[in-house]
């Protein structure tokens, strides 16, 4: 392999999987991930084009840099820079606890990336924390844009898949089947996301569809056409009914924090899309005024204090390497 050294593995996915790798000459740290096009008649997954083109357009400081895509035999390798851990191996290591303005940093370079990817007419449709990575000086970035699409402002018919977002932070209306929703369903992942900062587990974690749709309802309350317009026409209002929910208290939902924070978050956990903060709304919101102030850089969270979960275990491991490795070769 002549322009980089293969250090570990990152992951796998659908299409392909990811390395840790060094870049020999630039001495640089990234990130390999090897697409693999099954035949020639499939092309390039749709996933990884719109990824590749997304994060093409999208040059900013809170998402994940592609520095370069490199065609290599039946596939792509896309070469990324290289973030050592994640906000899921931050709220997964127990030894580590959030202070709230480390976590209203957190919230504050979310909403940066998010708002600059909406007015890029880029809506990702998969945050979680497991696609927010940290740098080594503490920066979260948004990753993972294989699910992004693009969207033109204004436009309410136009019809999307509702097979997106990871089940947790799927918005409601994606859980009805709707195919027509706005970037609005990325805003309620952030509050998905920030809530589980405060309080170190899921705001809604279904184990399936239907368990997720009616971990919502409980929570929320059930939902009506004066609440949620246009609630019935969606594609699988009728296809499954649920027990009549009053709802929950907040102040059950996430215990102990105050209700500044907590009028926060409802703003993005809204049935009605439409009623939704939105991220440049967010920003400007009083949560980010009222003490404490959001933790400078130097104060936040670092790779190194992290108990890191991302690179796999070793088994298999040099299998695993030398496919790689040959895959990769001559790069």
């Amino acid at each position: 392999m002549n322009e980089y050294q293969i250090l570990g593995r990152i992951g796998q996915g659908a299409h392909g999987y990811v390395m840790k790798g060094l870049h020999k000459t630039k001495n640089k740290e990234v990130a390999l991930k090897k697409v693999i096009i099954k035949s020639l008649d499939e092309g390039i997954p749709k996933n990884i084009m719109r990824e590749i083109l997304a994060l093409r357009v999208l040059k900013f400081e809170y998402i994940v840099e592609l520095l370069d895509v490199v065609p290599h035999g039946m596939g792509l390798v896309l070469v990324m820079e290289y973030l050592p851990s994640s906000l899921f191996n931050l709220l997964k290591d127990e030894t580590y606890v959030l202070n709230m303005a480390q976590i209203k940093c957190y919230s504050k370079m979310l909403l940066l990336g998010v708002n600059f990817m909406h007015e890029n007419s880029i809506m990702h449709r998969d945050l979680k924390p497991a696609n927010l990575l940290i740098t080594d000086n503490g920066v979260l970035k948004i990753a993972d844009l294989g699910l992004a699409r693009i969207y033109v402002k204004g436009e309410s018919n136009r019809q999307y898949t509702h097979q997106v977002a990871t089940r947790w932070y799927r918005a409601p209306e994606l859980l009805y089947g709707s195919r027509m929703y706005t970037p609005s369903v990325d805003l309620w992942a952030v509050g998905c996301i920030i809530a589980e900062m405060l309080t170190r587990k899921p705001l809604f974690p279904g184990e399936t569809d239907i368990e997720q749709l009616a971990i919502v309802l409980h929570t929320l309350g059930t939902p009506t056409e004066d609440t949620w317009p246009g609630l019935q026409e969606l594609p699988d209002y009728n296809k499954i009914s649920f027990s009549t929910a009053a709802g929950l208290d907040w102040k059950e939902i996430l215990p102990g924090v105050d209700d500044d924070i907590i009028n926060f978050i409802k703003g993005f956990i809204e049935y009605d899309h439409s009623k939704r903060l939105g991220a440049k709304e967010a920003l400007n919101h009083t949560y980010f005024s009222i003490s404490p102030v959001a933790s400078d850089l130097g104060d936040m969270p670092k790779p190194k204090d992290i108990r890191n979960h991302f690179l796999e275990d070793a088994e298999n491991f040099e299998n695993f390497y030398s496919e790689f490795e040959q895959l990769i070769n001559g790069l």
